[in-house]
């Protein structure tokens, strides 16, 4: 191969690795720094309350060691977002996650993050680094994401949910989210009776 192909070669993996977490899906669940995810647009697709599914009933032990489950948030709107510590996209997104939690908690809006197939050393870096302000359940295996089969691609990452107050999916996007979206997204789950 040539020096010039290499290079190229070289440049285009550069590219790649540099686009976040893009890419084909392969058969084989993806680990750690595995880049072969679903890129989306960070869009919010709202789901009429007449179509809405009953999230699955989800828990599990947080990164910093404790359990945390959807049931105890039961009669708050969860915003629901699946992160992971080697995703460019989580971490651009992850100061407008942590300014809305703060923004509408005394709506009732409660945040659970979850960390999906990464390493739980530089989850836990990550999380100090961010302070959130909520808890992310550790979800090396990707079992949460698998639960919510239907709703959210396992190889979508970041991802979010918006759940109403009866535990439905309300919302949902695909990919880095925008501050204007999700806080109006929020904000109208929040109001509704």
């Amino acid at each position: 191969m040539s020096s010039k192909s290499r290079a190229f070669v070289t440049a285009l993996l550069a590219a790649a690795a540099l686009s976040g977490c893009a890419g084909g899906q392969g058969s084989s669940q993806p680990q750690s720094g595995d880049t072969r995810f679903v890129a989306g647009d960070g869009s919010m697709r709202v789901v009429p309350a007449a179509e809405r599914q009953a999230a699955p009933p989800i828990e599990g032990q947080t990164l910093d060691g404790a359990r945390a489950s959807l049931a105890e948030h039961r009669g708050n709107v969860v915003v629901l977002n699946f992160w992971a510590s080697w995703c460019a996209p989580c971490r651009s997104e992850a100061p407008v996650l942590k300014d809305i939690a703060s923004q509408t908690k005394d709506l009732g809006v409660r945040f659970l993050g979850v960390d999906a197939k990464d390493d739980k050393a530089q989850a836990l870096a990550f999380q100090r680094a961010q302070q959130p302000g909520y808890p992310s359940l550790y979800d090396q295996p990707g079992k949460v994401a698998l639960a919510f089969h239907g709703m959210v691609n396992p190889a979508a990452i970041p991802s979010t949910l918006v759940l109403d107050r009866q535990g439905r999916v309300a919302a949902r996007a695909l990919g880095e989210v925008r501050h204007s979206d999700l806080l109006n997204v929020v904000t109208k789950v929040s109001d509704e009776k």
